[in-house]
C-alpha cells in the first residue's frame, strides 16, 4: 500500500508538473523509471501552463497515425479527425505537426550541447526532459536526491531557455527571437 501511495503521488506531481518528490524514483525498477520519463514528455493537459508535449497534442497525434494506417490500407476511405465530437481543422493539424518538429528539435539540441558536460546519457537526457517540460526532479544525478549544481555555465543557460519555452510554449518563446517581434510599429 505504501509503494502505491508513493507511485501515485509521483506520477500525480510529474504529470502536474509541481515538481515535488517523495522518495527516490531512481531506486525504482527500470520499467517504472520509464513510465515515469513518458509523463516527463508527455506534460500536462491543454491550457496548462506546465510544459510537454501535452496530453492534447498527443491524443491529435495518435488519431493521425491511425487515420494514415487506415488510409494505407483503404486508399479512398476520407478520415476526418475528431475532439470531443468536433472536427480538427487541417490548420490547427499542420500547427501540431510542427510543434512536434520544434519540440523533438530543440529536445535534440538541448541533449548535444548539454551533453558537452560529459554526464552520463541518463542524466543529460532527463536534464533537458525535466527542463523542457518544467517537471522539477529528473533521473539520475538531477533525480529527486540530486540538483543541477554541477552543469556548467553553458549547460545551465541552456536549461533555463529549455524551462522557459516548455513554461511559454515553444512558438511564443521563439517568437521573442525573430527581428519582428523587436520592431516599434504598433
Amino acid at each position: 500500500m505504501k509503494a502505491f501511495r508513493y507511485a501515485l503521488f509521483q506520477v500525480s506531481t510529474i504529470i502536474t508538473t509541481t515538481g515535488y518528490a517523495t522518495t527516490d524514483f531512481n531506486l525504482w525498477p527500470t520499467f517504472s523509471q520509464c513510465i515515469v520519463v513518458l509523463l516527463m514528455i508527455i506534460g500536462a493537459c491543454a491550457s496548462s501552463t506546465g510544459g510537454g508535449i501535452k496530453v492534447s497534442r498527443l491524443l491529435v497525434g495518435m488519431k493521425c497515425v491511425k487515420r494514415e494506417i487506415v488510409q494505407l490500407a483503404h486508399p479512398k476511405s476520407v478520415g476526418i479527425i475528431r475532439i470531443g465530437g468536433k472536427k480538427v481543422s487541417s490548420d490547427v493539424l499542420r500547427t501540431i505537426y510542427i510543434y512536434f518538429i520544434a519540440y523533438v528539435g530543440i529536445l535534440i539540441g538541448s541533449v548535444v550541447l548539454v551533453s558537452l558536460d560529459n554526464f552520463d546519457f541518463e542524466t543529460t537526457f532527463s536534464a533537458v526532459l525535466t527542463t523542457l517540460g518544467n517537471v522539477g526532479p529528473g533521473m539520475a544525478q538531477v533525480g529527486p536526491m540530486g540538483n543541477f549544481a554541477g552543469f556548467s555555465p553553458l549547460s545551465k543557460l541552456i536549461l533555463c531557455f529549455d524551462m522557459l519555452a516548455g513554461r511559454l510554449e515553444i512558438f511564443p518563446f521563439l517568437v521573442l527571437f525573430t527581428a519582428p517581434a523587436w520592431r516599434r510599429k504598433f
